[in-house]
């Protein structure tokens, strides 16, 4: 909700910004009356706000430009005055000199102004986009000439769907495969219909003699003006919400892989699968610090796997450890029947063997954060390491990735960018915030995302733990250079200390309320760390 205010309150200040640069154009060019103002301020969106203003808007050199020129506004506001039994003088705007040849020409260049006057009329464009967002069909077909070779648009080459029921990934491959020269897309809608809307729209009279000139002059309006400019407004708003569409599923998912349960503290070999380079095989301890390394061959020969069979037997029966990830990237399933088999034949039943989504891994392996922890070891090796720390704890490890590299949606790379970038860092946020965060544990990519702390804080903390020692309770945070009551009064909710000086620091209590639950355990008679976690006596207070 807080995520959504805040979307709400940027759109509103560009909103705002808008409207006071619209405001100071139209005011510096003379024409701001009290009535245009208040419909000005009264917008409450964006494309309100520029329907109103395109008439006023500096603008290229147009049709209607031109026929203003040759001095035929007076009979462009004749023709929508449309005053009954008053006849259309169009002879006395003949001028040779300024180009008006004859009477044809001098209506012609009437309507043109009187077109744009329509165009360019707040209430007509909303009604034109209205009418093509509910009633519109988007309408795919394959270029011409057809592509010889098969594409993966093949069900598009003649398709339609109305606009306002096609789902966000159906639109979003349309416009990859407009993009990619291999579609053509265009929207249809019936124009009878809405011609007779936009006459009701201007006032058109059918006894006045100005009306065939005005039927005309929206016709023109209509399909040189109105439908391409709205096609265009009406698209924009398609790829927008089609994108708010893609980007929640690529949210959901995302959350769901950073929630997954973790194995907790326990050993671990992660193995990076390779065929050709061989299989990188990272042992970790208990809270993923790693400890060796090797590399195994499955697929140069028969002596080579007996070599890989031996080499997996002695890094179980040394490190003894509780689990082996191996990463689901090409070779992963050949590896984990593999190891299965191995482990099977040793009679190591109680190791289990998990496939890894590897999503990422090699993004992460050539990464800054990787390179400082890790300077010295090879990137492949980095990316067992990383493999193994997924199983151990999916969330510490994945936070250390730009979320946009774990792929977990479609069309990534067809979405607005920043709005994908800021909705995924949102939910890594507040992935990271609902768990809590091990303060005596966490690495740094982790720390940054805890509420209050980021980057520079979360690397000084590290420094502060790795110069003297581990944290004994929260208030001890505040002993970090740069850290202060507000980023602890935002923090200190999110961080856990297991086994600290007080019960409550691993809990998500707030140091600012210990004493009411302090409270809460004298007046039931029971000691704190047994209110704790306990939830028959909670619903007693």
């Amino acid at each position: 909700q807080i995520g959504k205010i805040q979307e709400r309150l940027a759109y509103y200040r560009e909103l705002e910004d808008r409207r006071a640069t619209v405001l100071k154009s139209i005011d510096e060019q003379g024409k701001l009356t009290d009535g245009l103002k208040a419909r000005l301020l009264a917008c409450t969106t964006k494309t309100a706000l520029e329907d109103l203003y395109l008439p006023y808007k500096p603008k290229r050199r147009t049709r209607a430009m031109i026929a203003r020129e040759k001095g035929l506004e007076p009979l462009a506001l004749a023709i929508l005055a449309q005053k009954a039994g008053a006849p259309l003088d169009a002879a006395a705007f003949v001028n040779a000199e300024k180009g008006v040849a004859d009477e044809t020409a001098a209506l012609a260049g009437g309507r043109d102004i009187v077109a744009e006057i329509v165009a360019e009329t707040a209430d007509v464009r909303s009604l034109v986009r209205e009418a093509f967002a509910k009633e519109g069909v988007l309408v795919s077909e394959v270029v011409d000439p057809k592509p010889t070779t098969p594409t993966k648009f093949e069900q598009y080459y003649e398709f339609q769907e109305r606009l306002a029921s096609i789902p966000s990934h159906r639109f979003l491959a349309i416009r990859r495969g407009q993009t990619e020269g291999v579609l053509r897309v265009k929207m249809t809608l019936p124009s009878e219909p809405l011609l007779l809307r936009i006459q009701e729209k201007v006032g058109l009279n059918p006894a006045s003699p100005a009306a065939p000139e005005l039927a005309l002059a929206v016709e023109d309006s209509y399909k040189r003006l109105l439908v391409p400019s709205v096609e265009i407004d009406v698209l924009v708003d398609l790829k927008l919400k089609s994108d708010r569409a893609a980007v929640d599923i690529f949210a959901e998912n995302l959350r769901h892989l950073l929630l997954q349960a973790p194995l907790g503290e326990r050993k671990v070999i992660g193995i990076d699968p390779g065929l050709r380079t061989g299989c990188k095989c990272a042992v970790l301890d208990a809270t993923g610090k790693f400890l060796t390394t090797t590399t195994i061959y499955l697929t140069q020969g028969d002596r080579a796997a007996t070599d890989a069979q031996v080499e997996i037997c002695q890094l179980v029966a040394r490190h003894k450890p509780d689990a082996i990830a191996i990463g689901n990237g090409t070779g992963g399933r050949e590896t984990e029947t593999f190891v299965r088999q191995t482990l099977q034949k040793a009679g190591a039943k109680d190791v289990i063997v998990v496939s890894v989504n590897e999503a990422g891994a090699s993004v992460y392996s050539a990464s800054e954060v990787a390179r400082e922890e890790f300077a010295e070891l090879d990137l492949t090796i980095r990316g067992a390491i990383s493999i193994g720390r997924r199983l151990q704890d999916p969330l510490a490890e994945l936070v250390k990735i730009d979320p946009q590299s774990i792929g977990v949606g479609q069309y990534q790379h067809d979405i607005y960018q920043p709005l994908l970038a800021a909705r995924l860092d949102e939910v890594v946020v507040s992935c990271v915030n609902h768990v809590g965060v091990a303060l005596n544990t966490a690495s740094a990519p982790l720390l940054s995302r805890v509420a209050g702390v980021g980057a520079s804080l979360a690397k000084k903390v590290v420094a502060y733990r790795n110069e003297h020692g581990a944290f004994e309770n929260r208030r001890q945070i505040l002993k970090v250079p740069g850290l202060g009551p507000k980023a602890f009064e935002q923090a200190a909710g999110f961080l856990r200390l297991h086994g600290g000086t007080h019960p409550l620091d691993a809990s998500a209590v707030h140091p600012e309320r210990y004493a009411l639950v302090e409270q809460m355990a004298t007046d039931m008679g029971v000691e704190l760390p047994k209110l704790v976690g306990n939830a028959e006596l909670a619903d007693k207070i």
